[in-house]
């Protein structure tokens, strides 16, 4: 296989992973009633003939007030399945593809002691990271303080090691992984 082949199927593998998470966001959930579900019209409303009116069946019928819908939305039970391998090597490339903009960090240093947003604001201006970018923290467990100090940032992401997905990692412009997320990572998604 050539370089040229194999860049090819990692993209290719890269977008099957992506539109398989975004397939199972959908809810799918619309419904409405066809003339078969729609309660009542079983008999005949009148004659067939010698009414002068036109023929019908039903008082269920799509063209009546009250009746079924034509084509009206059904769940759908759309089946996109990803094999596992796939959706590693799929994570594998993005985490390759982005390795100029990862920085392994302590775990320490997303220790806050208080869930405020000003510390961890501090905390990131300590490490140089520049606040207008879509920062993505992978970390080992999350801990509450660093949630809560998080929220109110809206370009930052944190996500355990262990919940990695593809949307995250390829919106994210700086990634920074702890040493414990790291460990995970290689565990899970190297193996």
């Amino acid at each position: 296989m050539t370089l040229k082949n194999h860049r090819k199927q990692t993209t290719y593998i890269v977008h099957r992973s992506l539109i398989n998470q975004l397939k199972h966001q959908y809810q799918n959930t619309a419904s409405s009633k066809t003339r078969s579900e729609v309660r009542g019209g079983g008999r005949k409303p009148w004659k067939q003939k010698g009414t002068g009116k036109a023929r019908a069946g039903s008082i269920r019928s799509p063209l009546w007030r009250g009746g079924g819908v034509t084509f009206g939305p059904k769940p759908i039970q759309s089946l996109h399945k990803i094999n596992i391998k796939e959706k590693r090597l799929a994570l594998n490339t993005l985490l390759h593809n982005k390795n100029l903009s990862i920085s392994i960090i302590p775990d320490n240093n997303f220790n806050i002691d208080y869930p405020k947003t000003q510390l961890l604001y501090k905390q990131l201006q300590l490490m140089e990271v520049k606040n207008d970018n879509k920062i993505l923290i992978i970390v080992n467990q999350k801990y509450k303080n660093l949630y809560l100090a998080s929220r109110n940032l809206k370009n930052i992401d944190i996500i355990q090691a262990d919940h990695l997905n593809i949307i995250s990692v390829l919106n994210a412009e700086k990634i920074l992984i702890t040493e414990n997320g790291l460990l995970t990572i290689q565990k899970i998604y190297h193996a």
